[in-house]
Formats: structure tokens, sequence, C-alpha cells
């Protein structure tokens, strides 16, 4: 059984982009969904949708590389952790590399980009970085 699913489906992203693999599944579940659709908002995967596979829905993530074959994924980190949570106020939201990468952020008003969040005010829970 997995203690922190979201870590798990992160770790899935991070190995198939390192080896090139053209789409990445995992279970799914609303808060995976929501972490997938600011991935596709944001440009770094090109599709994200929900299967049945054996009666159980999975998410299906096609990755996105660059034309010289590398990914458009350079890191992704997982912030919010079970065992030690990550609070931020709308004013504390901060920049991933320096504007180069995202937070992906679980607000009141649901899952957001750290730009979204910054815009609609809000803060929350910051669930990953991506860069």
């Amino acid at each position: 059984m997995l203690t922190d699913p979201i870590a798990d489906m992160l770790a899935r992203i991070r190995n198939a982009a390192r080896v090139h693999h053209p789409q990445v599944t995992c279970p799914s579940s609303r808060l995976k969904l929501g972490v997938a659709k600011v991935l596709k908002d944001e440009g770094y995967v090109t599709d994200a949708h929900v299967e049945a596979r054996e009666g159980k829905p999975h998410l299906v993530l096609e990755l996105r590389y660059r034309d010289d074959g590398s990914s458009v994924i350079d890191g992704i980190r997982r912030v919010s952790k079970p065992g030690r949570r990550v609070y931020v106020g709308a004013r504390e939201i901060w920049k991933v590399r320096n504007g180069l990468g995202i937070s992906v952020i679980s607000t009141s008003k649901g899952i957001l980009s750290d730009a979204g969040a910054r815009e609609a005010s809000i803060g929350g829970e910051v669930v990953c970085e991506v860069w």
C-alpha cells in the first residue's frame, strides 16, 4: 500500500521522462487529475486523461519533448509531504527557479499553478514544484 500516492505519481513522471517514454500511467484520483491538468495547462505534458483499465480508473499522461529529444520536464519534486505539510499565503508564494518553473498549489478554489494562485490572491498547500 502506498503512503504517498502523489509522490508515486511524480516519481513515475520523472522516471518516464528520463528514459523518453511517450506516456506514463498511474492509478487515478481527483487530486492527481488536478495536478495533471495544471501540468497540461502549463505545457509540461501534451495530454492527460482517465482510462478504465482492469475495471479501475488510470490516469494517462502523454509526456512532451523538445525538438532535440530532451524532456520538457527537467525536474519535479514533492514539496508538501505526509509528515510535513507546507502551506503558503497568497503573498508568500515563491517563484520556482526564478520563474522558469511552476508550483502546483492546492487551494480552496481547486488545484492551481503558482501564477494562478497569485492572480486569484489565494494561498494553500504547495503540492509540488516542476521545472
